[in-house]
């Protein structure tokens, strides 16, 4: 039907019988039409009709009301990529931006329940579902990838299916890395070099650590542990799920400092530094230095509870089972009473009291530095032997302490790993002091036999106990560059010397920079922790002097 003859059939009809009958056989007529001659006729597909020059809706007279509208449905999602599309937005992931080192919060609503992770921008948002934060990213932004920070499932959103593409795993095992056995086992036997995103080389184990703003303290601490091999691969291998946060995040950096995929050559310890903060009461926190040794006191004793350790019974955590000996001690009290010539004379109670201690670490006294110079300058920077201020352990030289005069010795069975400290700061009522003086050590064969009480039946009289070294965090004190010389404070610094048991080289660490050492230059910085390994070998078949 052409254009005129379709015109002319409407004025027909208009021209009949009332405006009643009219209506219904327009609106006949035009069911009767084809779309293109219904569009032709003005009759569009909302309703509305063109009478007498006037528009009219059709919802006016034509009996529908608002009630009878259709309920705006729910969009569908998919539950599985459309053939031939399983890869489809996976081009648009940015490896290079992607850090999983950062605590797990929405950027949003900062909470740290249903996070993911937008593959695209490295950023986190809260769930997955239509009102979601992640939803709502991927609409605006463009972004369609996002990982689950809980179960590693990625997603794209905004249709919501999984993708189990095999080219993901590399960004799931970079943020839940996972070890074999037979893979921790490898760690210290065989040296392994891999390569960043960047193609930087870098030693799994050995890595720079982010020193956000003042937590170099934490560092050295977390660098030491993770050179403890016991200790190190039991939060390797163990499942923490269900641990406290503390344990878990403890075990996440653990197995980050030894991923050997990582896409950069270093860590932040940022999720574990907020969960210490929290757990301390803000004692150790980012922005604000504390004392290494403090801060590891603190976090062994609070590892060792989080991982059931008892607090009576020795030996029940891990923490324990490495660190932990005996120490006897031997404690007389010094009274002072008058002569015939009123005058003080000191004398020893003849009763020595005996009592059995445990301890993680022991406290080395450095002799007092001297006050004045010699007339060569030979004692600007004074050193003592680490054997001499062992001595304190030897059962025969007594400390006079509280009024009452001490000896000390350790006491079989000794533990896999020895912790000193080098007691360097002492306070008095007006100024910090540091003694500066040098601890000169052999890194290896340290025979620990003479500080320990004889006991034939846990060790062979004349047998050598040996330790060597595995870790050495060193003090350095720094002046602002707007300090006058011999004016304002001293900013401390820590950096640690780790043992590569795999190649037999030294490595120091000091935030993000690391760096190979000559073993013969460890003992040139001011030692202030160090961390013994027990050797298990037989004498005489342990390594070569370094």
């Amino acid at each position: 039907m052409s254009k005129r003859q379709a015109s002319e059939a409407l004025d027909e009809l208009l021209d009949r019988d009332s405006p009643a009958s009219k209506r219904s056989r327009i609106d006949d007529y035009n069911k009767s039409l084809t779309p293109t001659s219904a569009y032709e006729n003005g009759a569009e597909s909302r309703g509305e009709h063109q009478e007498n020059g006037t528009a009219r809706s059709s919802g006016e007279d034509d009996g529908f009301s608002d009630e009878d509208e259709m309920e705006e449905k729910v969009p569908i999602r998919q539950s599985a990529p459309t053939e031939g599309y399983g890869d489809l937005y996976l081009d648009t992931i940015d490896r290079n931006v992607l850090d999983f080192d950062f605590e797990k919060l929405c950027s949003i609503s900062l909470s740290n329940i249903n996070v993911y992770a937008c593959l695209v921008c490295g950023k986190y948002f809260q769930g997955r579902g239509p009102k979601s934060h992640a939803y709502y990213h991927a609409l605006d932004e463009n972004h369609h990838v996002f990982i689950n920070m809980g179960t590693q499932k990625v997603y794209v959103l905004p249709e919501g299916y999984e993708v189990k593409s095999k080219s993901l795993d590399d960004i799931k095992y970079v943020s839940d890395p996972r070890y074999t056995r037979q893979e921790v086992m490898e760690f210290d036997r065989r040296p392994r070099i891999a390569m960043t995103l960047a193609g930087k080389e870098y030693a799994p184990g050995f890595v720079g650590m982010n020193n956000i703003k003042e937590n170099d303290y934490l560092n050295v601490i977390v660098q030491s542990l993770s050179h403890a091999s016991p200790l190190r691969n039991y939060f390797l291998l163990e499942d923490f799920n269900s641990a406290p946060e503390l344990v878990k995040r403890t075990s996440i950096l653990f197995r980050k400092i030894w991923n050997p995929r990582a896409f950069k050559s270093h860590v932040s310890p940022h999720e574990l530094l907020q969960e210490i903060s929290l757990r301390s009461n803000k004692r150790f926190t980012l922005t604000a230095q504390s004392d290494p040794v403090e801060f590891l006191s603190w976090f062994l004793n609070h590892l060792h509870l989080g991982l059931g350790g008892s607090k009576t019974k020795p030996g029940s955590s891990m923490i324990q089972r490495v660190f932990q000996g005996k120490l006897k001690v031997e404690s007389q009290a010094i009274t002072a009473k008058a002569d015939a010539s009123d005058r003080l004379r000191f004398e020893e109670a003849a009763e020595v009291k005996v009592d059995i201690n445990r301890f993680l670490l022991l406290t080395l006294d450095l002799p007092a530095a001297p006050l004045f110079q010699d007339v060569l300058e030979s004692n600007i920077i004074p050193q003592v032997p680490l054997t001499t201020i062992l001595s304190k352990y030897n059962g025969v030289t007594a400390q006079e302490l509280n009024a009452q005069r001490k000896r000390y010795r350790l006491v079989h069975p000794l533990p896999p790993f020895l912790v000193f400290h080098v007691k360097r700061f002492s306070k008095n009522k007006f100024v910090s002091e540091r003694n500066p003086t040098i601890v000169t050590f052999d890194p290896q064969n340290l025979d620990l036999s003479p500080y320990v009480e004889p006991d034939p039946a846990q060790h062979p009289p004349g047998e050598p106990i040996i330790y060597d070294l595995v870790a050495n965090v060193v003090h350095e004190a720094v002046r602002a560059k707007d300090d006058v010389a011999d004016s304002g404070e001293e900013r401390k610094t820590w950096k640690v010397q780790l043992l590569n048991k795999a190649s037999d080289e030294w490595v120091v660490a000091q935030d993000l920079f690391v760096d190979k050492i000559r073993s013969e230059l460890l003992y040139l910085g001011e030692t202030y922790l160090q961390v013994w390994e027990r050797r298990r070998r037989p004498p005489g078949k342990g390594k070569g002097k370094a």
